[in-house]
């Protein structure tokens, strides 16, 4: 762990960092190994309760872009590009603000708040669609709530999972299984929102996504967690969050770190925003076989939903099979794993821009999803073992920021190049940017490659 002063810490660590106390992790099988962090009782309450709720939140996401489509036919690309940007708004005065109350008070009654306000939100847009009375600004205003409510769930919740984990050795493979939940959640949702939506509609994906919150509040409130007194600061909350902000770009790993966040959110991860229209434009010829196997043995409503759910499906399970293996073999190879996946996403998504064979495509959203999760999950990890307990809510909190914020602004400047150039061109000219940065990295930067 980097214990420089805030001031001074400014080069990368001389030595690889193995755990976060320093200390090696245990030489255990691969199974066992892929698995370790749900010996500790409190992560696996978190981890089961999490898996269904992001299952729901995956229905809900693949739902909610489809009911966009169907409500603006004329301009499908704009509006889900607007959609995706809306969550913007209040993700940028609450995120750094969120990661500072995260290093003074209860993360976990912050997440239950946040996960409690996320519930009522998916309720309440099951209503309006259950009565057919859903409107295009139903969707942009509840999604504006849902966007306030993640902006301070996403630090406080990834900044508890230290609290969570007893042995500190474990906290590498606690995050890579945070990113198995979420990935088999984006492999299973879809799925299942395609199979339920076809028949019932889009209602019944936003009712279910809200009874899956029950099971993450639960568990929250479930947990043994030991007495601990909130952290009174001297300073106010706007010197306490300049603290880690100043941490933040000081530390020159961690700023390098932030700034692959940033390029590959803003051009490469919007492509999970057009994939609705790759799913009923782009790709819709050749998976007409598939939609017509699938209608001739149930009713489908909304045809359009089998194609998506498949799309986003495969994605979901080549990231979880990336995190599986992450959680497995990184350990000493975290460097290495993360500039495969800043190369190795790029490049994959400009394959599947490029592909308009809907099986080939499928095939290809594996490789996409596992490079993503080797991306993005260890650049996770790396972040919260260099950063020092008193600054990683704020420092998470930054990530977050970066990530969600580029994220959104990439799926405003995808829907408007879609628009403008077609889906094809907006994913792909963006996967050539993004590795364009990837390879400067690598060239500019060797460090980062080398980190244990």
């Amino acid at each position: 762990m980097n214990n420089q002063p805030v001031d001074e810490a400014r080069a990368l660590p001389p030595e690889p960092i193995a755990t976060l106390n320093g200390g090696p992790a245990p030489e255990v099988g691969i199974g066992r190994k892929a698995f370790r962090a749900l010996r500790h009782r409190n992560y696996r309450l978190f981890f089961f309760g999490q898996m269904i709720s992001v299952i729901g939140t995956w229905m809900q996401f693949t739902a909610l872009q489809l009911l966009i489509v169907q409500l603006e036919p004329e301009n499908p690309k704009l509006w889900l590009g607007i959609n995706s940007f809306v969550p913007l708004l209040p993700l940028v005065p609450l995120a750094l603000v969120a990661g500072s109350l995260a290093d003074r008070f209860s993360k976990r009654n912050m997440v239950v708040l946040t996960q409690t306000a996320m519930m009522l939100q998916a309720f309440a847009l099951a209503a309006l669609t259950l009565s057919g009375a859903i409107q295009t600004w139903h969707v942009l205003a509840l999604t504006l709530v849902s966007g306030a409510a993640n902006a301070i769930d996403v630090p406080a919740r990834q900044s508890f999972v230290v609290e969570m984990v007893d042995d500190r050795a474990d906290l590498g493979n606690a995050i890579a299984l945070n990113s198995a939940i979420f990935n088999l959640g984006r492999a299973l949702g879809p799925v299942l929102a395609g199979l339920l939506i076809a028949p019932l509609g889009y209602g019944v994906a936003f009712l279910s996504n809200g009874v899956s919150f029950l099971a993450v509040i639960a568990g929250l409130l479930l947990m043994r967690l030991p007495a601990t007194p909130p952290r009174v600061e001297p300073r106010g909350l706007g010197a306490h969050t300049v603290e880690g902000l100043r941490y933040s770009t000081h530390n020159r790993t961690v700023r390098v770190l932030m700034s692959l966040v940033a390029v590959s959110a803003f051009l490469s991860m919007p492509f999970s925003t057009l994939m609705p229209i790759f799913a009923t434009d782009v790709l819709s010829d050749s998976a007409q076989p598939i939609v017509e196997w699938v209608c001739s043995r149930v009713v489908c409503q909304t045809p359009e939903s089998v194609p998506m759910g498949l799309l986003m499906g495969a994605f979901g399970g080549g990231a979880l099979i990336g995190a599986l293996l992450v959680g497995s073999f990184g350990e000493r190879r975290r460097g290495r794993l993360l500039t495969a996946g800043n190369l190795g996403f790029p490049i994959a998504l400009l394959l599947f821009a490029a592909s308009r064979s809907f099986w080939l495509s499928i095939a290809i959203l594996l490789g996409v999803g596992a490079f993503f999760v080797a991306q993005n999950a260890l650049t996770n990890t790396l972040l919260q073992i260099i950063t020092p307990d008193r600054l990683r809510g704020r420092v998470m909190s930054l990530y977050s920021l970066i990530f969600q914020g580029m994220m959104r602004a990439g799926g405003m400047q995808a829907g408007l190049v879609g628009e403008l150039a077609g889906a094809p061109f907006a994913v792909g000219i963006g996967a050539i940017l993004s590795a364009g940065y990837g390879l400067l990295v690598w060239w500019r930067w060797p460090e980062i490659r080398r980190l244990a």
